[in-house]
C-alpha cells in the first residue's frame, strides 16, 4: 500500500510543475528542451492565470541551482523566463514579471561575471517589451545601483572588466528606456538616481578618454557579437538617449551630476573631456532647453569664483561651447542675466589680477606672480570671447539690449560707476576694465544691422561711447572707433577701406550705398555736430599713432557712404577744412607727427570724399593739392608720414596756399543746385558741452569762461564810459538815414545767420533768448501779482485798523477776452 501511495505521488504533483520540470534535462551541457519549452509556453498561454506560479517556482528552482552552483541549469531556467516573457502580454504578466525581476536579482548579487552578464542580457530583454499598462509599485533603485556599480568594476582581468563595464552600462540603458517613457516612473529622475546615472557613464567616456591620451588603443580586447564592446561608445549613446528623453524639468537634475563629476576629477584643467560632454549634451537636449543648460554652468562658475583662473578659464570655455551650440536657438529670458554674471567674473579677475600685481612687487617670487598673471589673462579673454560670441548670435533687438548694458558697465569719468571703480581697483583697473568691455562690444557689435541709426545708437549708449573717445588713451579711442564702424557700416565697406591712402579710383572698389533714410538724415541733424566733434577732437591728441589715423579716414569715409546727404556732405568738408587750420596754426603745440598726420587725413579723406560725389571741379583741385604735395611736400600725405622713418620738416609753411585745399575754391567748385556752397564760409566750430570736463581735459566751456573773465577785468568802469553831450551827438540822434540803414544790415545779418548757421548754433541762441525772457516775466510776475479786485471788497490795513471798501461790478475792469 505505501508502495502504491509512493508511485501515485508523481502524478499528482501540479502540472505547471511537472511542465516546468520536464524543460531541464539531465545533462545541463544538452541544453533546454525544445519540444518541451513549446508545451510549456502553450500551457503559459492557455491559462495564463497560472504564469506568476510558473515564474515562482522557476525562481525556487534557479535560487536554489545559484547556491549550488549548478550554472548550467541556471542558464536554461533564464532561457525559459525570456521564452516565457517574450510570448505572454496578458495582464497576469505582472506578477510573472515580479518573479523574473527578483531572479536577475539574484543573478546580479552574485559574485560570478558569467551570472551578472546573463541577468543583465535578460533584464535588457525585458525592457525592450512595451506592456500594455504602466505599473504601479515596480521600483527599480536596486537595479540603478547594481548596474552602476558594474560600471565601474575593477576586476583583475581587462577582458572580464570589459564585460562587466558593458554589461553594467547596457543594464542602465534598459533602465532608462523601460522608465523614461512611462510618468509613473518619474521618479527615475530624482537626483539619488540620477547621481548614479550619469557618473557611471561619464567614468567610462572619461576611461576611453585617458586611454587615448594615453596612447593606448581604446577599443578593449574583448570580442563581442555586435561590435558594442566598446565601453565608452556604448556610454556616450546611452548618455545620448537619457538626455535625449529629458524634460523641461529634469534638465537641471541632468546636468548637476556632471558638473559634480567634473569637479571630483579635477576636469576642467584640461578641460577637453568637459567640452566634449557638453557638446553631447547640447546636441542631445532638444532646443528649447538649451537656455537651462547655459545657467546651469553659470551658476557652477559662481561657485567656483574664488578657485585657481585655470579652472575658472576652463568653466568659461565650456560656457563658449554650449553658447556656440545654442546659437541662433532659444537662450530663454534670462540674456542679461547671463551677461551679468559674466561681467562680474570678469571684474573679479580683474581684481585678483592687480592684486597679484601688487603682491607681486612687494615680494620677491617675480615668476610666479607673472604666471598667475598672465593665467588671469586667460580667464579675462575666454569671458569676453563668450560675451562677444553669445552676444553676437543674439537676434537684433535683444543685441541692442545687451549693447546698451554693457555699455552701462563701462566705468566713465564723472559718473558714479567710475567713482566707485576708481576708489576699488584704481586707474590701472579702470582702464583694463574699460579696455575689455570695449573689445566685448566689438564682438557684440560685430554683424550687427540695424535699419535706423537712431535705435543702434542712442543717446545713453552714444554719449558714453563718445565721453570715451575723449579718453587721453590711443587704445581706448581705437576701440571707439571700431565699434562706430561696425554700427555705421551696415553694407560691409570697411574691408575695402581698410589703411590710410590716396584712392587713385574708388569706383574700382565697388562700394556699395543705400539712398539715405529720413530716420538718418533727422539721426544726423540731431547728433551730427556730436559725431563731427569727436572726430576733430580725436585728432589732435599727441599720442595717435598710425592706427589712429587709419580708424579715424574709415570713420569719415564710412559716414559718408552710409549717412551723407547734400547738407552732411558740406559739414564734412567744414570739418576737414577745420582740421587742416588746426594743423596750420597749431594753437596747441601739437608734435610735428600729429600735424602732419591730419594733414594727411584730411588729403586721403577729401580725395575720397570728392569722388564719392561725382563732383569734376572738386576733384580736379583735390587731385591738384595731392600732385603739388607729391613733389614739394610729401610728409603731407599718407603713403610717405605713416612710412617709418619719414623725415619730417621743421614747420609747416603757411604762406604756400598750393599745398593745401582752399575753402573759396572747393566753394566755387560746389556752387550750383544741390549744395549750399555759401555755408563753407562758416568756420567749424566745435559744439560747447561737458564732456571734456567729464574727461577730465580743458574744456571749450573753460577756455571761453577764462576769456570773459579777461575782457571783464579789463573792461573801465562804467563812469568812465559817459559820453559828454555835444551839439554832434544830438546831431546824429536827430539823423534817422543811418538808423534806417543800421536796422537794415541787423535785419541782413539775421537773415543770414539763420540761413547759413548750423541747426545747433540756431537752437543755442534761441534758447538763451527764451531763459532770458523767461526770467524776465518771472520777475514781472512776482512784483505785479496782487489779488484780483472782488464784489466783496478789498481789505485794506490803515493805521492799523483793517478797513473793507466794496468795488462795483461795472467798475471792474476785465480783460477783452472776457467781456461778451
Amino acid at each position: 500500500m505505501p508502495a502504491g501511495v509512493c508511485g501515485c505521488c508523481g502524478p499528482l504533483r501540479p502540472r505547471y510543475k511537472r511542465l516546468v520540470d520536464n524543460i531541464f534535462p539531465e545533462d545541463p551541457k544538452d541544453g533546454l528542451s525544445k519540444s518541451d519549452m513549446e508545451k510549456l509556453t502553450f500551457y503559459a498561454v492557455s491559462a495564463p492565470e497560472k504564469l506568476d506560479r510558473i515564474g515562482a517556482y522557476l525562481a525556487e528552482r534557479l535560487s536554489r541551482d545559484v547556491v549550488r552552483h549548478r550554472y548550467g541549469y541556471v542558464v536554461i531556467a533564464m532561457e525559459a523566463l525570456d521564452q516565457l516573457l517574450m510570448a505572454c502580454h496578458s495582464q497576469s504578466i505582472k506578477p510573472f514579471v515580479e518573479s523574473f525581476l527578483h531572479m536577475v536579482a539574484k543573478l546580479l548579487e552574485s559574485r560570478e561575471p558569467d551570472l551578472q552578464v546573463l541577468g543583465t542580457n535578460s533584464f535588457v530583454k525585458f525592457a525592450n517589451i512595451e506592456e500594455d499598462t504602466p505599473s504601479y509599485h515596480r521600483r527599480y533603485d536596486f537595479f540603478v545601483s547594481q548596474f552602476s556599480a558594474m560600471c565601474h568594476s575593477t576586476h583583475e582581468d581587462p577582458e572580464t572588466r570589459t564585460r562587466i563595464r558593458v554589461a553594467g552600462i547596457k543594464g542602465l540603458q534598459g533602465v532608462v528606456r523601460k522608465t523614461v517613457n512611462d510618468e509613473l516612473q518619474a521618479i527615475i529622475w530624482e537626483p539619488q538616481h540620477m547621481d548614479k546615472l550619469i557618473p557611471s557613464m561619464l567614468f567610462n567616456m572619461q576611461d576611453s578618454e585617458d586611454l587615448d591620451r594615453a596612447g593606448h588603443p581604446s577599443t578593449p580586447s574583448g570580442t563581442g557579437q555586435d561590435g558594442e564592446e566598446n565601453p565608452a561608445a556604448l556610454a556616450e549613446s546611452c548618455f545620448r538617449e537619457l538626455l535625449g528623453r529629458a524634460a523641461y524639468g529634469n534638465m537641471n537634475n541632468a546636468v548637476r551630476p556632471v558638473l559634480v563629476h567634473l569637479d571630483n576629477h579635477h576636469l576642467w584643467d584640461p578641460n577637453e573631456f568637459a567640452v566634449s560632454c557638453f557638446r553631447i549634451i547640447m546636441y542631445s537636449i532638444q532646443a528649447q532647453h538649451s537656455h537651462h543648460v547655459i545657467q546651469q554652468v553659470l551658476n557652477h562658475l559662481d561657485t567656483h569664483n574664488k578657485t585657481t583662473p585655470r579652472v575658472r578659464a576652463g568653466i568659461v570655455q565650456v560656457l563658449l561651447e554650449t553658447v556656440a551650440i545654442a546659437a541662433k536657438g532659444s537662450v530663454g529670458p534670462t540674456v542679461l542675466e547671463v551677461f551679468n554674471t559674466l561681467l562680474k567674473h570678469l571684474r573679479m579677475s580683474v581684481d585678483f589680477e592687480l592684486g597679484e600685481s601688487s603682491r607681486r612687487n612687494s615680494s620677491t617670487s617675480v615668476s610666479s606672480g607673472r604666471g598667475k598673471e598672465s593665467e588671469e589673462r586667460i580667464v579675462q579673454n575666454a569671458i569676453i570671447q563668450t560675451i562677444g560670441f553669445f552676444g553676437g548670435n543674439l537676434p537684433d533687438y535683444q543685441r541692442a539690449e545687451v549693447m546698451m548694458f554693457i555699455m552701462g558697465k563701462v566705468p566713465v569719468y564723472g559718473t558714479p560707476c567710475h567713482t566707485l571703480d576708481t576708489v576699488k581697483i584704481g586707474h590701472q583697473g579702470t582702464k583694463r576694465i574699460q579696455t575689455m568691455l570695449l573689445s566685448s562690444l566689438i564682438m557684440v557689435t560685430s554683424g550687427f544691422k540695424s535699419k535706423s541709426m537712431a535705435a543702434a545708437l542712442p543717446p545713453p549708449f552714444l554719449d558714453p561711447l563718445f565721453s570715451i573717445s575723449l579718453m587721453e588713451d590711443s587704445e581706448l579711442r581705437q576701440l571707439v572707433l571700431e565699434i562706430l564702424h561696425n554700427i555705421i557700416d551696415r553694407h560691409d565697406n570697411r574691408a575695402k577701406l581698410r589703411g590710410i591712402r590716396i584712392i587713385p579710383n574708388v569706383a574700382a572698389l565697388k562700394i556699395k550705398r543705400e539712398k539715405i533714410s529720413k530716420q538718418d538724415v533727422a539721426f544726423m541733424k540731431k547728433h551730427g555736430q556730436q559725431l563731427y566733434r569727436h572726430i576733430y577732437l580725436g585728432c589732435k591728441e599727441e599720442d595717435n599713432v598710425h592706427k589712429n589715423f587709419e580708424l579715424l579716414f574709415t570713420t569719415l569715409a564710412i559716414l559718408t557712404i552710409e549717412l551723407a546727404n547734400e547738407e552732411v556732405v558740406i559739414d564734412l568738408i567744414r570739418l576737414a577744412i577745420a582740421l587742416q587750420d588746426m594743423a596750420l596754426a597749431n594753437e596747441e603745440n601739437m608734435p610735428m607727427f600729429i600735424r602732419c598726420g591730419i594733414m594727411a587725413l584730411v588729403a586721403a579723406y577729401l580725395n575720397f570724399l570728392s569722388q564719392m560725389i561725382a563732383n569734376p571741379p572738386f576733384c580736379q583741385h583735390v587731385s591738384k593739392v595731392i600732385e603739388l604735395r607729391n613733389m614739394d611736400a610729401p610728409y603731407l600725405l599718407p603713403e610717405h608720414i605713416f612710412r617709418d622713418k619719414c623725415p619730417l620738416p621743421e614747420s609747416l609753411d603757411k604762406e604756400d596756399r598750393l599745398l593745401y585745399f582752399q575753402t573759396s575754391d572747393m566753394a566755387e567748385c560746389l556752387a550750383g543746385p544741390g549744395y549750399n556752397a555759401e555755408r563753407l564760409s562758416i568756420p567749424y566750430v566745435p559744439q560747447v558741452t561737458d564732456e571734456d570736463r567729464l574727461t577730465r581735459r580743458k574744456s571749450f566751456v573753460d577756455t571761453i569762461s577764462l576769456q570773459v573773465d579777461i575782457m571783464s577785468n579789463s573792461l573801465p568802469d562804467k563812469s568812465q564810459l559817459a559820453e559828454e553831450i555835444t551839439f554832434e551827438t544830438l546831431k546824429k540822434a536827430i539823423d534817422t538815414t543811418g538808423l534806417e540803414e543800421q536796422e537794415r544790415e541787423k535785419r541782413r545779418q539775421v537773415m543770414e545767420k539763420f540761413q547759413k548757421a548750423p541747426f545747433e548754433e540756431i537752437a543755442a541762441h534761441c534758447e538763451s533768448k527764451a531763459n532770458m525772457l523767461h526770467n524776465r516775466l518771472a520777475q514781472i510776475f512776482e512784483l505785479t501779482i496782487r489779488p484780483p479786485p472782488s464784489p466783496s471788497g478789498v481789505v485794506s490795513i490803515s493805521a492799523g485798523h483793517t478797513q473793507h471798501q466794496s468795488v462795483p461790478v461795472y467798475e471792474m475792469k476785465f480783460p477783452d477776452l472776457c467781456v461778451y
